[in-house]
Protein backbone atom coordinates (compact mmCIF):
# COMPACT_ATOMS: atom_id res chain seq x y z
CA UNK A 1 0.00 0.00 0.00
CA UNK A 2 2.81 2.40 0.90
CA UNK A 3 4.62 1.60 -2.33
CA UNK A 4 1.52 2.32 -4.44
CA UNK A 5 0.89 5.54 -2.56
CA UNK A 6 4.47 6.69 -3.11
CA UNK A 7 4.21 5.79 -6.81
CA UNK A 8 1.04 7.85 -7.17
CA UNK A 9 2.63 10.79 -5.39
CA UNK A 10 5.70 10.56 -7.64
CA UNK A 11 3.55 10.47 -10.79
CA UNK A 12 1.55 13.46 -9.55
CA UNK A 13 4.75 15.34 -8.76
CA UNK A 14 6.24 14.64 -12.20
CA UNK A 15 2.95 15.68 -13.85
CA UNK A 16 2.99 19.00 -11.99
CA UNK A 17 6.59 19.63 -13.04
CA UNK A 18 5.73 18.79 -16.65
CA UNK A 19 2.75 21.17 -16.62
CA UNK A 20 4.88 23.96 -15.12
CA UNK A 21 7.58 23.44 -17.76
CA UNK A 22 4.99 23.50 -20.56
CA UNK A 23 3.49 26.72 -19.16
CA UNK A 24 6.95 28.26 -18.91
CA UNK A 25 7.73 27.23 -22.50
CA UNK A 26 4.40 28.68 -23.68
CA UNK A 27 5.11 32.02 -21.99
CA UNK A 28 8.65 32.08 -23.39
CA UNK A 29 7.30 31.56 -26.92
CA UNK A 30 4.80 34.40 -26.43
CA UNK A 31 7.47 36.73 -25.05
CA UNK A 32 9.78 35.88 -27.96
CA UNK A 33 7.05 36.58 -30.51
CA UNK A 34 6.13 39.86 -28.77
CA UNK A 35 9.78 40.94 -28.77
CA UNK A 36 10.06 40.13 -32.48
CA UNK A 37 6.93 42.09 -33.37
CA UNK A 38 7.61 45.03 -31.05
CA UNK A 39 10.06 46.76 -33.43
CA UNK A 40 7.63 46.15 -36.31
CA UNK A 41 4.85 47.76 -34.29
CA UNK A 42 7.03 50.78 -33.49
CA UNK A 43 7.98 51.10 -37.16
CA UNK A 44 4.30 50.89 -38.20
CA UNK A 45 3.27 53.60 -35.73
CA UNK A 46 6.18 55.82 -36.81
CA UNK A 47 5.27 55.36 -40.48
CA UNK A 48 1.65 56.29 -39.73
CA UNK A 49 2.75 59.54 -38.10
CA UNK A 50 5.11 60.31 -40.98
CA UNK A 51 2.16 59.85 -43.36
CA UNK A 52 0.03 62.15 -41.21
CA UNK A 53 2.75 64.80 -41.35
CA UNK A 54 2.97 64.45 -45.15
CA UNK A 55 6.62 63.34 -45.14
CA UNK A 56 6.16 60.19 -47.25
CA UNK A 57 5.56 61.16 -50.84
CA UNK A 58 4.19 57.87 -52.15
CA UNK A 59 1.12 58.19 -49.91
CA UNK A 60 0.20 61.62 -51.26
CA UNK A 61 -1.23 60.38 -54.56
CA UNK A 62 -2.84 57.06 -55.42
CA UNK A 63 -5.79 55.85 -57.45
CA UNK A 64 -8.55 56.13 -54.86
CA UNK A 65 -11.21 55.40 -57.52
CA UNK A 66 -10.36 51.71 -57.16
CA UNK A 67 -12.06 51.84 -53.79
CA UNK A 68 -15.66 52.26 -54.92
CA UNK A 69 -17.39 51.31 -51.67
CA UNK A 70 -15.87 51.35 -48.19
CA UNK A 71 -17.41 49.83 -45.05
CA UNK A 72 -16.57 50.99 -41.54
CA UNK A 73 -17.41 48.60 -38.68
CA UNK A 74 -17.42 50.14 -35.19
CA UNK A 75 -17.45 48.03 -32.03
CA UNK A 76 -20.34 48.57 -29.58
CA UNK A 77 -17.94 49.90 -26.96
CA UNK A 78 -16.66 52.56 -29.36
CA UNK A 79 -19.84 53.52 -31.21
CA UNK A 80 -20.80 56.36 -28.85
CA UNK A 81 -17.65 58.30 -29.80
CA UNK A 82 -19.67 60.26 -32.36
CA UNK A 83 -17.10 63.05 -32.69
CA UNK A 84 -14.44 60.49 -33.60
CA UNK A 85 -16.71 58.93 -36.22
CA UNK A 86 -17.43 62.32 -37.77
CA UNK A 87 -13.70 63.09 -37.83
CA UNK A 88 -13.06 59.74 -39.50
CA UNK A 89 -15.65 60.50 -42.18
CA UNK A 90 -14.08 63.92 -42.77
CA UNK A 91 -10.72 62.24 -43.30
CA UNK A 92 -12.27 59.83 -45.78
CA UNK A 93 -13.86 62.67 -47.70
CA UNK A 94 -10.52 64.50 -47.77
CA UNK A 95 -8.83 61.39 -49.18
CA UNK A 96 -11.50 61.15 -51.88
CA UNK A 97 -13.71 58.29 -50.69
CA UNK A 98 -17.28 59.01 -51.74
CA UNK A 99 -19.35 55.95 -50.81
CA UNK A 100 -19.19 54.75 -47.20
CA UNK A 101 -21.21 52.20 -45.22
CA UNK A 102 -21.28 52.65 -41.43
CA UNK A 103 -22.07 49.55 -39.35
CA UNK A 104 -22.52 48.85 -35.68
CA UNK A 105 -24.20 45.86 -34.10
CA UNK A 106 -26.84 47.68 -32.05
CA UNK A 107 -27.92 50.30 -34.60
CA UNK A 108 -26.64 53.28 -32.61
CA UNK A 109 -25.25 54.93 -35.75
CA UNK A 110 -28.60 54.52 -37.49
CA UNK A 111 -30.26 56.47 -34.70
CA UNK A 112 -27.58 59.18 -34.96
CA UNK A 113 -27.63 59.47 -38.76
CA UNK A 114 -29.41 62.85 -38.81
CA UNK A 115 -26.83 64.34 -36.44
CA UNK A 116 -23.95 62.85 -38.46
CA UNK A 117 -25.35 64.13 -41.76
CA UNK A 118 -25.73 67.64 -40.30
CA UNK A 119 -22.03 67.71 -39.42
CA UNK A 120 -20.93 66.72 -42.93
CA UNK A 121 -21.70 69.35 -45.57
CA UNK A 122 -23.07 67.92 -48.80
CA UNK A 123 -23.27 64.35 -47.50
CA UNK A 124 -26.44 62.45 -48.42
CA UNK A 125 -27.84 58.99 -47.79
CA UNK A 126 -26.79 56.34 -50.29
CA UNK A 127 -30.33 55.35 -51.27
CA UNK A 128 -31.36 59.00 -51.74
CA UNK A 129 -28.42 59.43 -54.09
CA UNK A 130 -29.39 56.25 -55.93
CA UNK A 131 -32.98 57.36 -56.39
CA UNK A 132 -31.85 60.77 -57.65
CA UNK A 133 -29.23 59.17 -59.91
CA UNK A 134 -26.27 61.09 -58.44
CA UNK A 135 -24.09 58.15 -57.38
CA UNK A 136 -21.51 59.13 -59.99
CA UNK A 137 -21.38 62.71 -58.67
CA UNK A 138 -17.94 62.98 -57.06
CA UNK A 139 -18.94 66.20 -55.30
CA UNK A 140 -21.00 64.39 -52.67
CA UNK A 141 -20.20 61.70 -50.12
CA UNK A 142 -22.93 59.12 -49.63
CA UNK A 143 -23.53 57.22 -46.40
CA UNK A 144 -25.33 53.97 -45.72
CA UNK A 145 -26.21 53.00 -42.15
CA UNK A 146 -26.34 49.28 -41.36
CA UNK A 147 -26.88 47.29 -38.16
CA UNK A 148 -27.28 43.67 -37.06
CA UNK A 149 -30.97 43.79 -38.02
CA UNK A 150 -29.86 44.05 -41.65
CA UNK A 151 -28.23 40.63 -41.33
CA UNK A 152 -30.10 37.41 -40.54
CA UNK A 153 -33.32 39.23 -39.73
CA UNK A 154 -33.30 40.85 -43.15
CA UNK A 155 -32.75 37.50 -44.86
CA UNK A 156 -35.73 36.06 -42.98
CA UNK A 157 -37.91 39.00 -44.04
CA UNK A 158 -36.78 38.69 -47.66
CA UNK A 159 -37.36 34.92 -47.66
CA UNK A 160 -40.87 35.42 -46.26
CA UNK A 161 -41.65 37.99 -48.95
CA UNK A 162 -40.50 35.61 -51.68
CA UNK A 163 -42.40 32.70 -50.13
CA UNK A 164 -45.63 34.69 -49.95
CA UNK A 165 -45.16 35.91 -53.50
CA UNK A 166 -44.73 32.43 -54.94
CA UNK A 167 -47.31 30.77 -52.71
CA UNK A 168 -49.90 33.24 -53.94
CA UNK A 169 -48.96 32.52 -57.55
CA UNK A 170 -49.95 28.85 -56.98
CA UNK A 171 -46.85 26.71 -57.42
CA UNK A 172 -47.47 23.28 -58.93
CA UNK A 173 -45.26 20.35 -59.83
CA UNK A 174 -45.24 21.47 -63.46
CA UNK A 175 -43.91 24.95 -62.76
CA UNK A 176 -41.89 24.12 -59.64
CA UNK A 177 -38.63 24.92 -61.45
CA UNK A 178 -39.84 28.48 -61.95
CA UNK A 179 -40.25 28.82 -58.18
CA UNK A 180 -36.58 28.39 -57.32
CA UNK A 181 -35.19 31.54 -55.72
CA UNK A 182 -32.18 33.03 -57.51
CA UNK A 183 -29.47 35.24 -56.09
CA UNK A 184 -30.70 38.25 -58.07
CA UNK A 185 -34.25 37.73 -56.75
CA UNK A 186 -32.99 37.61 -53.18
CA UNK A 187 -30.86 40.73 -53.76
CA UNK A 188 -33.82 42.63 -55.15
CA UNK A 189 -36.02 41.52 -52.26
CA UNK A 190 -33.41 42.56 -49.70
CA UNK A 191 -33.46 45.99 -51.30
CA UNK A 192 -37.26 45.98 -51.08
CA UNK A 193 -37.17 45.29 -47.34
CA UNK A 194 -34.56 48.03 -46.89
CA UNK A 195 -31.49 45.88 -46.28
CA UNK A 196 -29.79 45.66 -49.65
CA UNK A 197 -26.61 47.41 -50.66
CA UNK A 198 -23.39 47.14 -52.68
CA UNK A 199 -20.63 44.76 -51.67
CA UNK A 200 -17.79 46.75 -50.03
CA UNK A 201 -14.32 46.53 -51.54
CA UNK A 202 -12.65 47.20 -48.18
CA UNK A 203 -13.92 46.84 -44.62
CA UNK A 204 -12.15 48.64 -41.76
CA UNK A 205 -12.85 47.38 -38.23
CA UNK A 206 -12.48 49.80 -35.32
CA UNK A 207 -12.50 48.11 -31.92
CA UNK A 208 -10.76 45.33 -29.98
CA UNK A 209 -12.29 42.44 -31.96
CA UNK A 210 -10.61 41.20 -35.14
CA UNK A 211 -13.79 40.24 -37.01
CA UNK A 212 -16.63 41.86 -38.95
CA UNK A 213 -18.88 41.91 -35.83
CA UNK A 214 -22.00 40.68 -37.61
CA UNK A 215 -21.78 42.73 -40.81
CA UNK A 216 -24.07 41.00 -43.38
CA UNK A 217 -21.93 38.11 -44.59
CA UNK A 218 -23.40 37.91 -48.11
CA UNK A 219 -22.16 41.43 -48.80
CA UNK A 220 -18.48 40.66 -48.11
CA UNK A 221 -17.56 37.52 -50.13
CA UNK A 222 -14.52 39.21 -51.69
CA UNK A 223 -14.10 42.10 -49.26
CA UNK A 224 -10.68 42.76 -47.76
CA UNK A 225 -10.97 43.19 -43.97
CA UNK A 226 -8.44 45.28 -42.03
CA UNK A 227 -8.36 45.67 -38.25
CA UNK A 228 -7.60 49.30 -37.36
CA UNK A 229 -7.49 49.10 -33.57
CA UNK A 230 -9.54 51.19 -31.10
CA UNK A 231 -11.46 54.16 -32.47
CA UNK A 232 -10.16 56.36 -29.64
CA UNK A 233 -6.60 56.00 -30.96
CA UNK A 234 -7.42 56.28 -34.67
CA UNK A 235 -4.77 57.88 -36.82
CA UNK A 236 -5.01 59.63 -40.19
CA UNK A 237 -1.80 58.02 -41.37
CA UNK A 238 -3.04 54.50 -40.55
CA UNK A 239 -6.24 55.19 -42.49
CA UNK A 240 -4.37 56.44 -45.55
CA UNK A 241 -1.95 53.52 -45.33
CA UNK A 242 -4.79 50.95 -45.30
CA UNK A 243 -6.46 52.56 -48.32
CA UNK A 244 -3.14 52.93 -50.14
CA UNK A 245 -2.28 49.24 -49.66
CA UNK A 246 -5.70 48.23 -50.96
CA UNK A 247 -5.37 50.33 -54.11
CA UNK A 248 -1.88 48.95 -54.76
CA UNK A 249 -2.51 45.21 -54.45
CA UNK A 250 -6.24 44.48 -54.54
CA UNK A 251 -7.86 43.46 -57.85
CA UNK A 252 -10.79 45.74 -58.44
CA UNK A 253 -13.60 43.28 -57.70
CA UNK A 254 -15.51 46.06 -55.97
CA UNK A 255 -16.16 48.05 -59.14
CA UNK A 256 -17.76 45.01 -60.73
CA UNK A 257 -20.04 44.33 -57.74
CA UNK A 258 -20.89 48.02 -57.37
CA UNK A 259 -21.83 48.37 -61.03
CA UNK A 260 -23.79 45.10 -61.06
CA UNK A 261 -25.73 46.20 -57.99
CA UNK A 262 -26.62 49.54 -59.53
CA UNK A 263 -27.72 47.82 -62.75
CA UNK A 264 -29.97 45.45 -60.78
CA UNK A 265 -31.51 48.37 -58.89
CA UNK A 266 -32.25 50.30 -62.08
CA UNK A 267 -34.07 47.35 -63.57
Amino acid sequence: MDFNKESQMSCSWYAQIENRLLQLLWHLIHVTIDLCYFPLGIADVLESYLISWGLLGRYKSFNVTKLRYLAIVVDSEEVYRTSKIIKLLQWLEAVGIKHVCLYDNEGVLKKSKDFILEKLDGTILFWDAHENDVLSDRQHMTLEFVSFSDGKEAVVKAANVLFMKYSKSGATDQNQKDKIFTESQMSNTLITVGSGGPKPDLLLVYGPARCHLGFPAWRIPYTEIVHMGPLKSMNYGSLVKAIYKFTMVQPNYGKLFFDLHCCVCKH
